[in-house]
């Protein structure tokens, strides 16, 4: 401020003297002008600066205009070294807000902000997609006018955001299962985070559904056995009848026997996701050994057909890859009524991948059940599954060994016209 009073006092006394001197020399009319001029000079010259910086601040480009001389070179530079120092701060505001968006919107969880009245101030795209939103249309709308579920809006009223909340049937095609919960923050504000549980609860129902199944096949022979255990206790039977009861009894603890292998191999094979190793296993040999067990599981019932057409072999656990292949055997024989045909063959096809099919004449199965036929415990028919001993596993061990051993397994089927099941190896898994 001292400095400026000091400038402009200086340039008054010189307008003054150069005044009085042009009034000794020219008159006073001279002197006039002279002085006028002198005060007009830096006049003209701050309007000149000042249009050229309202120039550069219309294009927001101060840091970039040249510097004057004189008193305007210190202020323009003080000027310009604020503007960049506030830009280069606004510019690190920008990209640390950008940053957070880019988070929010990479999250796999639905992020929607709220203010105090429940209007949504912004949300990020999985949100949009889980509850039909779109931002820049829905953008200071209530959320519970756009989320209509009763059990949504009660908790929204509620105001009780201890225990969240779960919202079955949502997003697109009404399949999702929804965890949501409100995190107040800011003045009043909520953070709400939406969770898709979709797969938990499939899971969780799944291993309900597997529990009540084990426990009903259990419950079945158990209760087999034990009438049998109390009529052999309570009766005074002749030697037959309870040779009889006996070899019933045994049948019922083989099924339970049966049930309970098939367990533990699913439990180990569902516990280990690595690939199954790379020893070579002898398809001609495997085949040996399924003809033996077919031949003394179908007691002369069946006719059968097992054929080795590539002299290729398989790259694999040898034991998986026997337990497969007979799981399939098995079935056909289990479903195919007495004097039917059973083909088993091993070839490689036109791709240069490994196939092992069984084919039956049995009844065959209806094309809406054959998408399910791989879950535990799923049986077309339940009463004649049971009679031919089948567990209700077999094909979905197959299926584990087969997604360890990267093949496939294709099922072709029509009802009373039988049935195709097919493994599909890949080249990486075939061996001379």
């Amino acid at each position: 401020m001292i400095s400026a009073l000091t400038r402009f006092f200086f340039i008054v006394g010189l307008a003054i003297i150069a005044a009085f001197i042009t009034l000794f020399n020219l008159g006073a009319e001279w002197a006039i002008v002279v002085g006028i001029a002198l005060l007009a000079v830096p006049l003209i010259y701050t309007y000149i600066n000042l249009a050229r910086l309202g120039k550069y601040v219309q294009d927001d480009s101060i840091e970039s205009m040249p510097l004057p001389s004189g008193l305007w070179e210190e202020v323009l530079y003080k000027l310009q070294r604020l503007v960049k120092n506030l830009k280069l701060r606004m510019r690190n505001i920008e990209q640390q807000h950008e940053n957070f968006i880019e988070a929010f919107q990479a999250s796999p969880n639905g992020i929607v902000m709220l203010d105090e009245n429940d209007q949504i101030e912004w949300c990020n795209s999985i949100a949009e997609s889980f509850f039909g939103l779109n931002f820049r249309r829905d953008a200071m709308q209530r959320i519970n006018f756009l989320i209509r579920r009763p059990e949504f809006v009660q908790y929204l009223m509620r105001r009780d955001f201890e225990e969240p909340l779960l919202l079955e049937r949502m997003g697109p095609q009404s399949s999702l299962s929804l965890i949501l919960q409100p995190f107040p923050f800011g003045n009043q504000r909520h953070l709400l985070l939406v969770q898709n549980v979709t797969d938990l609860q499939k899971a969780d129902a799944m291993r309900r559904d597997f529990v009540a199944n084990v426990s009903h096949e259990m419950r079945t022979p158990i209760t087999v056995l034990m009438g049998f255990l109390e009529t052999v206790q309570t009766l005074d039977l002749e030697k037959s009848q309870r040779d009889q009861y006996f070899d019933m009894m045994m049948s019922q603890a083989q099924r339970m026997k049966s049930l309970v292998e098939d367990l533990l191999t699913l439990a180990n094979l569902e516990s280990n996701s690595l690939p199954a190793t790379a020893n070579k296993v002898n398809v001609e040999t495997i085949m040996a050994l399924l003809r033996n067990d077919a031949e003394a599981l179908s007691q002369g019932k069946h006719s059968f057909s097992f054929e080795v057409l590539a002299k290729e072999n398989i790259l694999g656990d040898e034991r998986e890859i026997l337990s497969a292949f007979s799981n399939l055997v098995s079935n056909a024989i289990r479903y195919t009524p007495d004097a039917g045909e059973i083909q088993v063959r091993w070839d490689v096809n036109a791709q240069g991948q490994g196939e092992f099919s069984v084919t039956d004449t049995g009844p065959g199965i209806a094309s809406e059940h054959l998408s399910r036929l791989t879950e535990r415990f799923y049986r077309v028919d339940r009463s004649r599954s049971r009679d031919t001993g089948g567990t209700g596993l077999g094909l979905a061990i197959v299926k584990h060994i087969a997604n360890r051993h990267q093949a496939l397994l294709n099922i072709e089927s029509t009802s009373g016209k039988g049935s195709t099941f097919t493994l599909q190896f890949p080249k990486n898994r075939l061996t001379a």
